[in-house]
């Protein structure tokens, strides 16, 4: 029987937030440890009820055999391990994973963060774009990109695992073209409510446990003290943002908005600001600029793809927020009017640089709030600590405009 003491510890188990979504974590908390042992041994003599994670070898009984493996998952070399991906997909992964093909330069970035870049053996077509972020990738085969994924160039490259986005293109149909002995994962790693989940997933899969939790603690002491702080903001004393998307294609008259359930307003959320466009629309999509007008939000905030690591100035950036600035009827605009219009990189604020995209936005929503804090020299730690990469490419890309001072 479980002594009282070890029920109450696992009745209050998800301290981190979240439930590691892998087979074994009988306690559904957010790691895989001793205390799973403990849980799935009242479950196997009935003192416990079970939980949806609980049969860590699939069998459909929970016994000795589950007990070794998530013994085998705690000391790190488990012969396989079963999880459930972002979309909801049980997925089975051989391990140790010693062979990955990330599909974007979101899931290749968290690949190195965990210390596992000597695994990949090919790259998305954002990662070679961007060799000062990825030198050591930088002469790994091409896939194509992860819009279009070139399944040959996969196969030749025979991996265990493919890391694909939760959306998926057009031409992205790997569940019906992958053979069965390729592992498919689906990750977003822009939301902030599973970004952390996400990368100690992989830290598992791959070996690196370690590496994922010193992320965690890294994410924890940067986005903490941004939620923080802006806690006991009352809802009437929040800024009012709007956040949109370069389009070039639309005319000035239509604005590409976004609302909720992306990477990219969760940075507003965790940064204290009041996104306009909730409730006007559903997720993302085109709003007319006379709404914006009456709207008349005190923060415009543009997210662009044109910058970044691939390009060495910060032209289109500049562009991008003069053409917010310049749009009809917008000069009477708050935003416009008292010049709180910026443009951020994606490449700087999706993936685990969410981290410090949630400062820049919270810097820019409440700038007396978080004046002590420095965007540019967390940059660098990250790329310095966590990219193993010269932390000087911080400022040599283009990544927020007007850049900081």
């Amino acid at each position: 029987m479980i002594s009282s003491s070890i029920l109450l510890i696992l009745a209050a188990s998800p301290a981190a937030g979240y439930t590691l979504q892998i087979f074994g974590n009988a306690n559904m908390d957010a790691e895989i440890d001793e205390l799973d042992i403990v849980t799935l041994e009242g479950m196997i003599d009935g003192s416990v009820a079970n939980t949806e994670l609980a049969d860590a070898d699939g069998d459909g009984d929970l016994d000795e055999e589950d007990l070794d493996r998530v013994r085998e998952i705690i000391r790190g070399d488990p012969a396989e391990i079963a999880l459930i991906d972002s979309v909801g997909r049980i997925v089975t992964v051989d391990a140790p994973v010693s062979r990955i093909v990330p599909l974007h330069m979101r899931h290749a970035t968290a690949i190195v963060v965990l210390g596992g870049e000597d695994a990949i053996v090919g790259v998305g077509r954002t990662v070679l774009e961007r060799e000062s972020l990825f030198p050591e990738l930088a002469d790994k085969p091409s896939i194509g990109s992860h819009a279009e994924p070139d399944l040959e160039a996969i196969l030749e490259l025979s991996p265990d695992l493919v890391i694909a986005f939760t959306q998926t293109g057009a031409q992205d149909q790997l569940e019906e073209k992958l053979p069965p002995e390729v592992a498919l994962v689906r990750l977003d790693l822009s939301r902030a409510d599973s970004l952390k989940e996400e990368m100690m997933l992989l830290g598992i899969l791959i070996g690196k446990k370690e590496a994922a939790s010193a992320y965690d603690e890294w994410y924890d002491l940067y986005v903490g003290t941004v939620t923080d702080r802006v806690a006991d903001i009352p809802e009437e004393d929040r800024m009012r943002a709007f956040l949109e998307r370069e389009s070039p294609d639309r005319e000035a008259s239509t604005r590409w908005a976004y609302a909720g359930d992306t990477g990219y307003s969760d940075l507003c959320d965790v940064a204290g600001g009041a996104n306009i466009a909730k409730g006007k629309i559903e997720y993302h999509g085109d709003v007319e600029a006379e709404w914006v007008m009456e709207a008349n939000p005190d923060v415009i905030i543009g997210l662009s793809y044109g910058g970044g690591y691939a390009v060495d100035d910060d032209s289109r950036l500049k562009a991008y927020r003069d053409g917010i600035m310049k749009t009809p009827g917008f000069a009477f605009v708050d935003a416009v009017k008292d010049c709180r219009v910026y443009v951020i990189s994606g490449d700087f604020s999706l993936g685990p640089q969410m981290t410090i995209g949630a400062v820049v936005v919270a810097k820019w929503l409440y700038p007396d709030l978080f004046a002590d804090l420095d965007p540019q020299e967390i940059h660098r730690e990250f790329l310095r600590e966590f990219m193993g990469v010269d932390p000087d490419i911080a400022g040599a890309g283009a990544f927020v405009y007007p850049p900081f001072d």
